[in-house]
């Protein structure tokens, strides 16, 4: 049976409600403004509110924001703190070593420290105030083509009211397809739709593969009086070292939140070859070392968030003109790797996608030429000059040994060039190296408090993520025997430990000792680890009905 499906018309549609879509929508509505031009943009976001799927460390540097909206405190924008110096720290397991000179792309005093969650909602409501579309709770689930089958027309949203088997309950509403002269995606790391499109259109030839880590974010109260900071000549700290150690890439931050709270949170490289290796566990241990503990003892959890973070750079990014449509912010890949900052880049890259596509519009040629003024301004900004010098960043952080510091070191001193430009490196599927023969994977022994210290389950509630039971699950398996006859024999099913949600449960038939994975995809975060770390390709991950999970409000 053909579903019948309304469809609405567009001038721009902007799928994703993050800092690049909303600084894209805005620039929008500024430039339409300026000539009196009638202008439709709409744009629709997975959350069921805008910023609940929002979540990043967060230090803002101020400069796009600044171009954007030069009087943005007059109007509100939700600052946590204003950094006044940074520290950075490498810790052994027991001690914590000062590093006496902070790497120049570290340095961020005048950024600011936000809740990124806040700031989405608050350019949310800015964005319609100037009159553009906001749809929260709406999932893109497939993009549309024109007959040509490379011209992007729009997106299709996600049905609701669906059956566990995909049948029709008595509640079912039909997606709608959403058309628009230029569909501009910002999904943020790991787009699902970015990456069919990536697919159809061979967006990612000859470029590096992506690259991500995953990061785990929590929002601690601390005890009334507790001031680590106001004694301090800096309220942001960084930290390297223990528990990853220097083999794999990642590391911590804390930094000061306003009302005697604070943001701290851990990222693991993807590229790590442990199969054993727990993301969230490394986040555990790190809140537990020594150094760390004492600044946040007698604090509880408030949120907690987790997503993966685009850290590539230049060379993995995709093509990002096509007929119809542009790339912007993480899911371009379009992120600062050294500086450990994405959003002022991706506000930017978002604010040239706007005049690139107003500039088509006027003069009628919306095809992947006409739209190619998004590249070149791209190219021409200052997004060009930070993501360069990073350009061979991942590849130098993922060599072992005193390998490392020689490349980070080579790097540093020509301006990102380093010893070899390009690096290779690989995808981070393919990094995995197989448990011996019979080896066991022990459970962390980690003992949680359920305040401060809390398991994956709790940081799924203190998330607020929320999934309807009886849907079709949004990760799939396609071919379950990958799972019992070559994942768990050679890795012992990573997914059981990569996901820091608990999404993936492994269960062992006592008879034949084969292996079952069970999902709760009630349990996602919407990080996209699994479809990024799984060994075989074996999860994708796509959209659940829209207004489904996280429910971020301070991360």
């Amino acid at each position: 049976m053909t579903t019948e499906r309304e469809s609405i018309e567009f001038d721009v549609l902007i799928v994703g409600g993050g800092p690049a879509g909303l600084a894209c929508a805005i620039r929008l509505m500024q430039l339409a403004g300026k000539t009196g031009r009638e202008l439709e943009v709409a744009l629709i976001d997975k959350g069921a509110e805008i910023g609940s799927h929002a979540v990043s460390g967060a230090i803002l540097k101020t400069n796009a924001l600044n171009e954007l909206m030069p009087d943005h405190m007059e109007k509100g924008c939700p600052v946590e703190s204003v950094v006044r110096g940074d520290a950075f720290y490498y810790l052994t397991p027991v001690k914590a070593m000062a590093v006496p000179v902070v790497p120049r792309y570290m340095h961020n005093s005048g950024c600011y420290i936000v809740s990124l969650s806040r700031v989405a909602q608050w350019m949310g409501q800015l964005a319609e105030e100037m009159g553009v579309n906001i749809f929260p709770g709406f999932a893109g689930k497939e993009v549309l083509y024109a007959e040509d089958g490379r011209t992007v027309v729009g997106i299709r949203t996600g049905d609701k009211g669906l059956g566990k088997a995909g049948e029709h309950k008595s509640n079912f509403e039909p997606g709608i397809d959403l058309l628009a002269k230029v569909t501009i995606f910002a999904e943020g790391a790991r787009g699902s739709l970015v990456k069919t499109l990536g697919k159809a259109l061979d967006l990612y030839r000859d470029r590096l593969p992506a690259v991500y880590e995953t990061g785990i974010k929590e929002v601690i109260q601390l005890p009334e009086g507790k001031t680590f900071f106001s004694g301090n000549s800096f309220n942001d700290i960084h930290l390297m070292g223990y528990p990853l150690g220097l083999g794999t890439p990642g590391g911590g931050f804390i930094y000061e939140m306003s009302d005697n709270r604070l943001g701290i949170g851990y990222l693991t490289a993807l590229c790590y070859e442990d199969p054993a290796l727990d993301p969230y566990d490394m986040f555990i241990r790190f809140k537990r070392h020594p150094f760390v503990a004492d600044i946040i003892k007698g604090g509880k959890v408030v949120e907690q968030g987790a997503r993966t973070v685009s850290t590539g750079g230049y060379y993995t990014m995709p093509r990002l003109c096509v007929n119809g449509g542009l790339l912007v912010g993480g899911c371009a890949e379009i992120h600062n790797a050294p500086a450990l900052k994405g959003i002022h880049v991706g506000m930017k890259s978002g604010m040239l996608a706007a005049e690139a596509a107003l500039e088509a519009l006027d003069k009628g040629d919306v095809t992947a030429s006409g739209l190619d003024g998004y590249r070149r301004r791209l190219e021409q900004s200052w997004i060009k000059s930070e993501m360069w010098e990073g350009r061979n960043f991942a590849q130098a952080l993922a060599k072992k040994g005193i390998a490392k510091f020689i490349h980070l070191g080579a790097q540093y001193v020509t301006g990102g060039r380093g010893i070899i430009d390009p690096m290779n490196m690989e995808a981070d599927a393919e990094t995995l190296q197989p448990l011996p023969t019979g080896a066991t994977v022990e459970a962390p022994k980690t003992k949680y408090d359920g305040g401060l210290y809390v398991d994956k389950l709790t940081g799924v509630y203190l998330s607020k993520t929320m999934h309807r039971e009886d849907q079709p699950s949004h990760l799939i398996i396609p071919d379950p025997q990958i799972c019992s006859n070559q994942c768990y024999p050679a890795f012992r099913c990573p997914c059981t430990r990569f996901c820091p949600g608990n999404v993936y449960e492994l269960e062992l038939d006592p008879i034949s000792g084969k292996a079952h994975i069970k999902l709760n995809p009630s349990n996602c975060f919407h990080c996209k680890t699994c479809d990024i770390k799984d060994p075989y390709g074996n999860i994708t991950w796509t959209c659940p009905e829209g207004g489904e999970g996280p429910g971020y409000t301070i991360v």
